[in-house]
């Protein structure tokens, strides 16, 4: 087997737990809408998106960086989009 096929399997693997872990962490998140949506809460939390960036970009190297912040970045928004649907039944944008 060479390297790239390897490579591709590592990705593959990765992608199937990512999978895994994007579906628990919107079912989190989907508790979160519904704690908002029962007290009355917004769904935009810009000190707790600053606070989590701040912290979870040093989880990764710094060559790295500036790529896991765009992909916290949008799974944040990804979160608050979910958020407004299960609210609503609307998008972040209101549709």
């Amino acid at each position: 087997m060479d390297s790239l096929t390897k490579a591709r399997e590592t990705i593959d693997r990765v992608d199937a737990e990512m999978a895994r872990r994007f579906q628990a962490r919107m079912a989190a998140v989907r508790e979160v809408a519904a704690y908002k949506k029962e007290h009355g809460l917004p769904v935009e939390d810009k000190a707790r998106e600053k606070e989590l960036l701040r912290r979870e970009v040093l989880l990764v190297s710094p060559e790295i960086r500036p790529y896991f912040e765009r992909f916290l970045r949008s799974t944040l928004q990804l979160s608050k989009e979910y958020q407004h649907r299960t609210i609503d039944g609307s998008d972040a944008e209101g549709n």
